[in-house]
């Protein structure tokens, strides 16, 4: 079957080459061939007699245009299927920086490669059997990881932990789907491999495991996505100040003049283990003022559209009526009340009940770690995942589970309301469907397009 990768057919004859290692000077840089001609383009560049180079060795020698020498370096040579694509490869190694690299890349595609599309190597992978495609969206997964959590959830899939559950559950419902179509196709012969009782508990049991598996996407796309924390409260309550305390250095400009930020600043930050995409946005008030009224409406936007909402409340005003309705009208399940400017005298804070609150002091520091762990909390309601645990980071991932779940969900009513097997026999079919577009033994073009279109260049 062909597959088709940006408008493009996979053909397993043609040998593609590009850049692997990222745009910039460095030390080295990579150039990977991959197809059954890799060994004669290679020839045609390199010095060395390539091929009598044994299979995963290194060797010594000078990058030739014609007979013009280019640079010197190192060529691999794996031969299939023992590479990363499962194809013949081999790479060149010379020195790093863009200029050098890509006229080196430009004499392998004079020689006969085509130069490859964006996530075309790990395409290739998935084409010849070396990776399923959870674990290929894994590769990318792993390259973007910005925190910790994130590379170790990306190893695991990476790892086929994830494809091994998705497998548990489709050969399951291969062995109910077999004793349906024997109580169909034998219904005189008296057979009885399980009875209704237990079939009906084998299929809760599993929709109670796939969904528990997908409920997973909630930490995971934390996780791997990251946490949007909006701040926001009134004019001059040191949001600004805050978000630079919580930086470490001055992004938002912080001047006594109340309605200073108009826009809408967003900064990345690491808190312990997660990243979060820090918003600054406008003080809330009733104004005239046009721009500052955007500004407004972008911070209510901004507040609906966060994961968190850290609502900064100046302790001097802590007790006034304005400051509590608006601590009230906040979704306390996403919200984080900061009492800031505690360095100042306040009278006593008050107790407000369902909602997290933190003192701090923005200018000078105060209550950062206490307000890191109230963030923590948040987020891990149910505590953090454990080391083992394999989270849904991915929604595609998602959205397959529960449509899976909710086809044998029609499959599990229909058998008890007594309809013969042979009419629900496309609910578990649409059910195995689903959990095979998660590791790609049922998938689309335009799903494996999407996919591998999101990679970069040279992997």
């Amino acid at each position: 079957m062909l597959y088709s990768i940006s408008m493009r057919a996979y053909d397993p004859l043609t040998t593609i080459a590009a850049i692997a290692t990222p745009p910039g000077e460095g030390g080295v840089a990579i150039i990977r061939i991959s197809g059954s001609e890799a060994l004669t383009i290679a020839a045609r560049v390199f010095s060395g007699d390539i091929f009598s180079f044994a299979s995963h060795t290194a060797h010594y020698g000078k990058f030739l245009r014609e007979k013009e020498v280019i640079d010197t370096g190192l060529a691999l040579v794996m031969r299939a299927p023992r590479s990363y694509t499962g194809e013949l490869t081999v790479e060149f190694h010379c020195h790093g920086g863009s200029l050098i690299s890509q006229r080196l890349l430009d004499v392998v595609i004079q020689a006969g490669a085509r130069a490859a599309q964006p996530g075309e190597f790990t395409f290739r992978a998935f084409m010849n059997g070396k990776i399923d495609l959870a674990q290929a969206e894994a590769v990318q997964e792993t390259i973007s990881a910005r925190n910790e959590l994130a590379l170790a959830s990306a190893g695991k899939q990476l790892e086929g932990l994830l494809s091994k559950k998705i497998r548990h559950f489709q050969q399951a419902l291969v062995d109910i789907a077999a004793t349906l179509e024997a109580w169909v196709d034998f219904p005189e012969e008296g057979l009885e491999f399980m009875t209704m009782e237990s079939l009906l508990e084998e299929l809760h049991s599993l929709v109670k495991e796939m969904r528990h598996l997908e409920a997973t996407f909630s930490q995971g796309r934390f996780i791997q996505q990251g946490i949007t924390l909006c701040l926001a409260g009134r004019p001059n309550a040191g949001k600004s100040s805050l978000m630079n305390a919580l930086l470490g250095y001055e992004r938002a400009i912080v001047t006594p003049i109340a309605g200073t930020t108009r826009d809408t600043l967003q900064e990345d930050l690491r808190l312990g283990q997660l990243h979060f995409r820090l918003s600054d946005t406008a003080g809330l008030r009733e104004t005239e003022e046009s721009i500052e009224q955007e500004g407004i409406r972008r911070t209510k936007i901004a507040m609906d559209e966060a994961d968190i909402v850290l609502l900064v409340i100046d302790a001097q005003q802590a007790t006034e009526t304005d400051e509590l309705s608006l601590i009230e009208a906040a979704d306390p399940s996403r919200t984080v009340v900061a009492w800031n400017k505690v360095d100042l005298p306040h009278t006593a804070l008050p107790v407000i009940e369902k909602y997290a609150t933190v003192p701090v002091s923005a200018k000078l520091g105060w209550g950062l770690t206490q307000l890191q762990e109230t963030l923590q909390n948040l987020i891990w309601r149910q505590g953090p995942p454990s080391k083992e645990e394999v989270l849904i980071t991915n929604i595609r991932h998602k959205e397959a589970l529960s449509l899976s779940c909710r086809y044998l969900e029609q499959l599990i009513n229909g058998l008890q309301e007594g309809i013969s097997p042979e009419f629900l026999s496309a609910d578990m079919r649409s059910a195995l469907k689903e959990l095979g577009t998660i590791i790609g033994t049922d998938i689309t073009d335009d799903i494996l397009t999407a996919i591998f279109s999101k990679f970069c260049i040279g992997k």
